[in-house]
């Protein structure tokens, strides 16, 4: 039986410590990965995390935004200490879950769904008034998830732990690849990876990116892409597993029009 990416060779832009896994459900998909970060992750000096480390040790709740926020937030944790036993630990989706469970967190809670707005429906997190809320992320992010927890009384803080930044990266190989008919789909994460690649790429490879099918794990990403000019964009559902679903059942149905 043929495998259901057969033939097929996906870009993955996720960040270089990031890319493995998605790389490895597609070629588990019989399909090939092409690995091109645009986008990477850099810690936030510990220095710059002495205000935040101190505001944690009183916290109540602590919110972890992403797999980067557990992995970068924990390690700035762990080198100052460790997690307040009496905090409440959320992290925003599944795979954030599992990478503090994999820091040795227990009792996360998390929500179905995999934004700030799943987050929020939490009955947890209704009644939040003199609550004190460490929100841990990268620098700068969306506004939503602080201002209403703010709204609802609880007194935020942040400790931006990581920075993204786009990667020193030759795109020349990917652009021979992608002229010669290589590349048949594109997998993003957030919109700023798109606006890397597209600034890796540069005026050669916009028309590539533009007409190859792209695939994003999360509506708001997928029409920050539909709005960039992409002609063909589908949004998965989140995760690894995610993008691979979106990308068997398009291709699934492309060899059924032909």
């Amino acid at each position: 039986m043929t495998q259901p990416l057969a033939g097929r060779t996906v870009l993955v832009t996720r960040p270089a410590h990031q890319a493995a896994g998605l790389a490895q459900a597609i070629w588990a998909a019989g399909g090939a990965a092409f690995v091109f970060p645009a986008l990477a992750i850099e810690a936030v000096p510990a220095d710059e995390l002495t205000a935040s480390l101190t505001q944690l040790r009183d916290a109540d709740i602590a919110i972890f935004i992403s797999p980067n926020a557990a992995q970068f937030g924990m390690a700035a944790i762990r080198a100052g200490g460790s997690l307040p036993a009496s905090v409440e630990v959320f992290a925003v989706g599944p795979g954030t879950a599992r990478t503090l469970q994999e820091q040795g967190v227990s009792g996360v809670v998390t929500p179905d769904g995999q934004d700030s707005e799943a987050l929020l429906a939490l009955p947890q997190l209704q009644h939040v008034a003199g609550k004190r809320v460490m929100i841990v992320r990268g620098v700068g992010g969306r506004a939503l998830l602080a201002d209403t927890l703010a709204a609802r009384g609880a007194q935020v803080h942040f400790m931006e732990c990581y920075r993204r930044v786009r990667p020193q990266a030759d795109a020349a190989p990917l652009l021979a690849r992608w002229q010669a008919g290589g590349i048949d789909a594109v997998t993003v994460a957030s919109a700023e990876t798109l606006d890397n690649l597209a600034a890796l790429l540069g005026v050669a490879g916009r028309p590539l990116l533009l007409r190859t099918p792209l695939f994003a794990p999360h509506e708001k990403i997928a029409d920050a892409a539909r709005r960039f000019g992409i002609a063909h964009v589908v949004a998965t559902p989140g995760g690894d597993a995610g993008l691979v679903e979106g990308l068997v059942n398009w291709f699934r149905n492309e060899n059924l029009s032909q």
